[in-house]
């Protein structure tokens, strides 16, 4: 249930906790084409359209074959959308670090609070967060405007959708807290005995005082039992952030597999004195995978056939904003005719994708673009690659700190038939997106889906083949007489 009330006030949360994270999804208003002006706070909306979040808006029809999107695009009307919402938060949130979460807009959105620019994200598949204290109007009405330009078309391969497609949340934290995505949770040591886990936490301090912190980090397994904890404590400075890094053994942990898909959670607890100034929960996976060339895909050391398939992010005649029942229903079958493995192709996934696959113990290919900077054909320029220099580094970060504490996890996939591939500049764009990968996930390798291998008359270059820790192989059928070696 939302935490809003019909007059857009918050309700139903206690001002006292450490951490408050709320649905946004309900009470906002929408336009089917542009606005100008929509942005400030007293512009018009009555006669807008009331809905709740996630929205699609080309699912909606009318559908026609004249319809810029194409075929690829089901013909669906494409354009420019608005979202407006009215919203009241009580006095005591004045001080507090307030932030909106926005899990997946498609595409090219803008976002204001009270009339305040906050941003653009292009990608239309990657999660982000906007700070909205500066602007907010504690105990006041508040006003946060959202612009869809789906208009470029064609702009993918295949059906997109528009709009805010995936779920929005608000988010309240007191000056010092974990940071967004803050905290990277890795088993390097697994057995059925005894594992070690590493957890590295970031903590903000948005104060203007440095603060002496000290980190709880409790891991709780399934029951709700804590297991093991462990304390660690440092100053930060004002407006500064650290990383703190603990080491906590699990005695006889359960396993995380596609059998036995067991979670934990982590339970962090930032204190400044005696005062827990925030509180914040991680699930994760206890479970050791590798990728040997003679023996094949290990889990937690036993040989793992992939049986998978190829998953875009809609829901087919549903549209792009999926409910959670439809993707696990999915997941049902898929594991009934014996599927243990997916590949989000061609882009990052929403979060309840990645949390389902945690918990029905599905391994996955996560992967991040259909194009780096060489465009594809059929979207004519209008593709990733219209924004691969000013965001690539960004929307990398972003996917890889979102979803690297997913056990489902196993591969991250940088690219599928990536036009680069045969350029004289692919085995540096190579070289760097594997160098980001990299730096924010040491722990698990990267592949790309090569669909030029051994392919005639150009085929991609063994540099480039030699960059990737596990080649992907697609299109075997193009090598022609050399088919058969596949």
């Amino acid at each position: 249930a939302s935490a809003f009330n019909s007059a857009g006030q918050l309700i139903a949360q206690t001002p006292e906790a450490a951490r408050i994270r709320d649905s946004f999804d309900f009470g906002w208003k929408f336009f089917k084409g542009d606005a100008p002006g929509a942005q400030q706070p007293g512009f018009a909306d009555t006669n807008w359209r009331n809905l709740d979040l996630p929205h699609d808006w080309s699912v909606e029809g009318p559908f026609a074959t004249t319809e810029p999107s194409g075929g690829s695009g089901g013909f669906a009307p494409t354009g420019i959308g608005w979202y407006r919402k009215h919203f009241r938060l009580p006095a005591s949130y004045k001080d507090r670090k307030v932030s909106i979460e926005l899990d997946g807009v498609y595409q090219n959105s803008e976002v204001w609070i009270n009339g305040q620019y906050l941003g653009k994200r292009p990608f239309g598949y990657i999660s982000f967060a906007y700070d909205l204290t500066p602007h907010l109007n504690a105990g006041g009405d508040n006003v946060v405007a959202v612009k869809v330009d789906n208009s470029l078309q064609p702009a993918s391969r295949w059906y997109s959708g528009s709009g805010i497609y995936r779920h929005t949340w608000l988010v309240a934290v007191n000056p010092v807290h974990v940071a967004h995505w803050g905290t990277f949770v890795t088993t390097p040591r697994v057995s059925k005995e005894a594992a070690g886990v590493r957890v590295q936490t970031r903590v903000r301090n948005e104060r203007a005082a440095a603060a002496t912190c000290t980190l709880t980090s409790a891991i709780v397994d399934g029951d709700g039992k804590v297991v093991q904890t462990a304390d660690i404590s440092q100053e930060i400075g004002p407006n500064a952030e650290y990383e703190f890094e603990q080491q906590i053994a699990v005695e006889k942990p359960s396993l995380w597999s596609v059998a036995t898909p067991y979670m934990y959670k982590l339970r962090s607890a930032v204190r400044v004195g005696q005062q827990t100034v925030d509180e914040y929960e991680t699930p994760f996976g206890i479970r050791e995978a590798l990728f040997d060339a003679d023996r094949g895909f290990l889990l937690n050391g036993e040989h793992v056939k992939l049986n998978g398939v190829c998953l875009h992010h809609d829901a087919g005649s549903v549209g792009s904003a999926v409910p959670e029942r439809v993707w696990e229903r999915r997941f049902e079958i898929l594991r009934d005719m014996g599927c243990n493995a997916i590949r989000t192709s061609h882009n990052p996934p929403a979060p309840e994708f990645l949390d389902l696959c945690d918990r029905m113990g599905f391994l996955v290919m996560n992967e991040a673009f259909d194009e780096w900077k060489a465009g594809k054909g059929q979207v004519r320029g209008n593709g990733y690659s219209r924004n691969y220099d000013e965001w690539h580094e960004r929307d990398v970060t972003d996917f890889v700190r979102r979803d690297r504490n997913h056990p489902s996890v196993a591969l991250w996939s940088c690219g599928n038939e990536i036009g680069d591939q045969l350029s004289e500049h692919g085995v540096e764009i190579l070289r760097e997106l594997i160098g980001i990968f990299h730096r924010e996930d040491p722990t698990r390798p990267v592949t790309a889906g090569c669909d030029q291998i051994a392919a005639e008359p150009r085929a991609a270059s063994a540099e480039f083949l030699g960059l990737l820790d596990i080649v992907g192989y697609n299109y075997a059928d193009r090598w022609r007489e050399r088919r058969e070696l596949y």
